[in-house]
């Protein structure tokens, strides 16, 4: 197979290891800079440039692209689509778990565990806002924040008003959440594959940290996970439309609550704890699919030259 992978940056640890796994499987690779793709959007000849290449006979795609540049990426990746190119995340999922309002929408409407969260857009609405989350302390996040970036614990009910007055008054968009206390600043990240958990880890925070981020100094170990966590993190992939995903939750009293589905999450934290090739079974997984579905067009071309000789 010719593979593409959109990434900004070739020597990122988890583009380098898809590059590795899918070589070692005999495929050809390319990582393309996704900011350097411009296209060509024509009904009949859809079509991408590189850097002055026209780029052509990719089977499939694999999308890395950072929220920074979600906008982009995705349409860059819709072109793909539009050439037949198989996506290993498709465009209209990426966008979808990208937006923290919609995902978190999408995931509540079919039952999946979440922590209270609250939304609203003017000021005179903070006090009530915050009474439906339970009242401080609680999370404050960023629609467009990523590692942890963007999300505040107000730990008392004048922070909490004078945090949500603020990014207001900067007409940024947030969301309110109650604070899982009882998770004790760790969290849990699946790693899913298609329709399986292939591996879990357990993130801790730095010491008087509670974001479990990596990128933010936190630590990463193996962890079990119960049937309702490995059946949460399948569902939630799911209801995005995601392949590949990291799930995120945290172990709440009443269970299993998610925090967020990122499309493009990071090999080397997963790979470290649990030891296993993440990147090969990614492979794996992309070239089981690209069978799957060129078994279901010859047997559709065959039904239609049928037709066509009766």
């Amino acid at each position: 197979m010719k593979i593409a992978i959109l990434s900004r940056n070739a020597k990122l640890y988890s583009t380098t290891r898809l590059v590795e796994a899918a070589e070692s499987r005999g495929h050809d690779v390319r990582v393309l800079d996704v900011l350097r793709c411009y296209m060509n959007i024509t009904s009949h000849n859809p079509s991408i440039h590189y850097r002055g290449e026209d780029l052509t006979d990719f089977d499939a795609v694999i999308p890395r692209i950072g929220a920074s540049v979600t906008f982009y990426g995705t349409a860059v990746l819709r072109q793909f689509e539009m050439m037949n190119v198989m996506p290993l995340n498709e465009s209209v999922a990426i966008s979808r778990s990208r937006d923290k309002l919609r995902s978190t929408q999408l995931l509540a409407r079919k039952g999946i565990g979440l922590p209270v969260t609250g939304f609203a857009n003017n000021p005179d609405d903070i006090a009530d806002l915050i009474n439906q989350v339970g009242g401080a302390p609680l999370v404050i996040k960023l629609l467009e924040g990523t590692q942890g970036i963007g999300v505040v614990l107000a730990e008392t009910y004048n922070a909490a008003e004078s945090v949500i007055q603020a990014f207001m008054g900067l007409k940024a968009n947030i969301m309110v959440q109650e604070f899982i206390k009882e998770a004790g600043g760790s969290d849990i990240r699946c790693f899913v594959v298609g329709d399986k958990v292939v591996a879990a880890m357990k993130r801790q925070g730095a010491e008087g940290e509670f974001r479990s981020n990596l990128h933010r100094g936190g630590s990463a170990s193996i962890v079990r996970l119960t049937p309702e966590e490995r059946s949460t993190a399948v569902r939630a992939a799911k209801i995005m439309g995601l392949n590949v995903c990291g799930v995120d939750m945290l172990r709440s009293n009443h269970g299993p609550v998610i925090m967020e589905v990122n499309s493009s999450p990071g090999l080397r934290g997963i790979e470290a704890a649990s030891e296993k090739n993440i990147a090969d079974l990614i492979i794996q997984f992309i070239e089981k699919r690209f069978e799957t579905l060129e078994t279901a067009k010859d047997k559709a071309h065959s039904k239609t030259r049928t037709r066509g000789k009766g």
